[in-house]
């Protein structure tokens, strides 16, 4: 099934607002076998939004409209979809109900303009936005459907997810089998790795389909499976996705599709280890990577952001001499930070950086990308230098997924 997908908001226009809200919905259509065929981004104008649905409607027969749904005189999605659908607009009382229920909850008292959101075109079937005052609006024409849903990204995301997709499944009820394999490989380049396995690739049945998905320092390859029989292709990507491990051997990091901080908890649950960071270019995000995954307390104990020299010294023990000798960059510093964090924290293992993220700082002997990174576990130590290319961002993205990365690598090794 293909689907149009239509943004809607001046504030994604002028790039004040980043629209998440395709990506969310195509991650959660792809396992289904359902694909985002367009992308359309408009402004709050009338003539563009309906410009857009005729367009979308040409191309698929399911669109999926977000943004547009809120209280103000800007937001004219609603009245703009009951145009072109027909009918009028009306108080929905069940509309109405959840509003006052989710306005309670947060403690707030409703107002006129909040009490409006329970106004929608008599055209359409209501969907009860349960995180959220703008009701998500389920329109059919001509064995076509558009789904209009808030530009709230937590509210798309978890009403998607639990209740546009299972109707739009029921609807469009299929025998196709689609499933997935993915395995994260380390170490090669994305033009390399397809190099590398380009006649294996080409020789792949049209039943599999082989993806590439690189992020900074890794790679994810995605077998995708479509057939009648879902034994039969269940069977398929299995022997393939075991003769992608086979081929990669160490370099393979994971064989499902997990981040490297999943990756990483996994290992130490597995282990029963605690770990801790070190963090000076990387600013806490390293940490922040880690917390973000639920149940992450059952191993992660706490960071040290040590930017200066001073705090280097009085809260990881970093040496004086060491400083003075070597420099903050390098690795008998990042060594000692990853020690000092063991031991200040009390974690059998922990992750230290320190480098020159830019955009200044650079030398000639450590221009700016310069980044040594140290990993710790009851083992041992692990470190060296990396030279990141890119902007600040990419900097320190490129360091944190190398860390993590490089921590997972020394457990496996073990």
């Amino acid at each position: 099934m293909k689907v149009s997908i239509i943004a809607i908001g001046d504030e994604l226009l002028i790039g004040q607002v980043i629209d998440t809200n395709s990506g969310d919905i195509a991650k959660m259509l792809n396992p289904v076998g359902w694909q985002v065929h367009n992308v359309q981004v408009v402004s709050d104008n009338e003539t563009d939004i309906l410009r857009a649905i005729d367009y979308a409607f040409s191309m698929s027969d399911v669109v999926l409209t977000t943004g547009g749904l809120g209280p103000t005189k800007d937001d004219i999605t609603k009245t703009t979809l009951c145009k072109y659908f027909g009918g009028e607009m009306r108080q929905d009382d069940d509309t109405l109900k959840n509003v006052l229920e989710v306005v309670a909850k947060r403690g707030l008292k409703i107002n006129d303009l909040t009490a409006a959101q329970a106004m929608v075109p008599t055209s359409c079937r209501v969907i009860q936005n349960l995180v959220g005052t703008a009701p998500i609006m389920w329109f059919e024409r001509k064995n076509k459907i558009l789904v209009a849903m808030p530009g709230v990204p937590f509210e798309t995301r978890q009403m998607f997810r639990e209740a546009v997709l299972p109707q739009l499944l029921e609807t469009y009820k299929t025998n196709i089998a689609i499933e997935h394999r993915t395995l994260i490989i380390t170490g090669w380049s994305e033009s390399k790795l397809a190099m590398e396995i380009a006649s294996w690739e080409d020789s792949l049945p049209e039943h599999i389909h082989l993806a590439y998905l690189p992020k900074p320092g890794l790679i994810r390859l995605r077998l995708d499976g479509i057939h009648h029989d879902k034994q039969f292709i269940n069977n398929e990507l299995n022997k393939y996705h075991r003769q992608l491990i086979d081929k990669f051997g160490d370099d393979v990091l994971y064989t499902q599709d997990n981040s490297v901080e999943e990756i990483l908890l996994q290992y130490l649950s597995e282990t029963n280890l605690t770990v801790s960071t070190a963090e000076s270019c990387t600013g806490g995000n390293i940490a922040h990577l880690i917390t973000s995954v639920p149940g992450s307390s059952a191993a992660f104990m706490g960071s040290v952001v040590a930017y200066s020299n001073d705090v280097k010294q009085r809260l990881l023990n970093v040496s004086a001499e060491t400083l003075a000798s070597y420099g903050a960059v390098s690795i008998p510093v990042v060594e000692e930070m990853v020690k000092g964090a063991c031991n200040a924290l009390g974690t059998d293992c922990a992750i230290a950086t320190s480098g020159i993220a830019g955009p200044g700082g650079g030398t000639p002997n450590k221009p700016v990308g310069t980044v040594c990174i140290a990993v710790k576990t009851p083992h041992g130590i692990k470190s060296d230098t990396f030279h990141f290319p890119g902007n600040r961002s990419r900097v320190i993205e490129r360091a944190s997924t190398t860390a993590i990365t490089m921590l997972i690598t020394q457990l496996r090794s073990v």
